[in-house]
C-alpha cells in the first residue's frame, strides 16, 4: 500500500519533469522562430489591418494595409489618398497582428516586385505625386523614369498635371533616401 503511493508520487514526479522539459523546448522553438521573423512575414498576413508607421523625420504613413512587396507597403487612407511607404525607412508600426507568415512562403515572382517594380507602375500612371524624404523635406511631382537606385522627378505644383510648361524643374532622387511617396 505503502509503495503504491511512493510510485503514484514517483510517476508524478515524472509526467511534471516531462511538462516542464516539453515547455521549455516549445519556448525554445518560439523564440528560435520569431528570430526568423521580417516586418514584412507580418504584414503579409495583416492585409486588410488599419496600421499607422512611424517614419523617424518624416513623420507618419495611416491607413489600410492594401498590398506589401519585398522592400513596400502601399496603405490606402481616408479620402483615397494613397501612400507607397519604402520599409527601409519604418521605423515602428502599430496595428499589426502578432501572426506572421512563412518567410520562405514567398513565391519567386513576388521576391522579384520590389521597390523598383511599385514606383515603376506610378510613373506608368502619371499620376502626381509628393515625394516625402527621410530627412522630412517633400517634392511633389510626377515620376518620370525609375532606375536601378533612383527615381526622375518632374516637379511641379502637387496636384497638378504634368504639362511641360508646368515643370519647374527636374530632380534625381536616391531610392534610399524615400520615406514615402504620397498620391496627390
Amino acid at each position: 500500500m505503502r509503495w503504491d503511493r511512493l510510485f503514484s508520487d514517483l510517476d508524478a514526479q515524472l509526467a511534471a519533469a516531462d511538462a516542464a522539459e516539453l515547455a521549455g523546448e516549445v519556448s525554445d522553438r518560439t523564440r528560435r522562430e520569431v528570430g526568423r521573423l521580417h516586418l514584412a512575414d507580418r504584414a503579409g498576413l495583416a492585409l486588410g489591418a488599419e496600421v499607422t508607421i512611424g517614419l523617424g523625420a518624416a513623420g507618419t504613413a495611416s491607413g489600410r494595409l492594401e498590398r506589401e512587396g519585398p522592400g513596400w507597403w502601399l496603405l490606402t487612407g481616408n479620402g483615397g489618398m494613397d501612400q507607397l511607404v519604402c520599409t527601409d525607412a519604418i521605423t515602428w508600426v502599430s496595428g499589426l497582428p502578432a501572426l506572421a507568415a512563412d518567410p520562405e512562403a514567398q513565391s519567386v515572382v513576388q521576391a522579384r516586385l520590389g521597390l523598383n517594380y511599385a514606383l515603376r507602375g506610378i510613373a506608368r500612371d502619371r499620376s502626381p505625386v509628393t515625394v516625402v524624404l527621410r530627412d522630412a523635406s517633400a517634392c511633389a511631382g510626377t515620376i518620370d523614369r525609375v532606375g536601378a537606385d533612383f527615381l526622375d522627378l518632374a516637379e511641379h505644383a502637387p496636384g497638378e498635371p504634368r504639362r511641360a510648361g508646368a515643370v519647374r524643374s527636374a530632380r534625381s532622387i536616391a531610392l534610399p533616401a524615400i520615406a514615402v511617396v504620397r498620391s496627390g
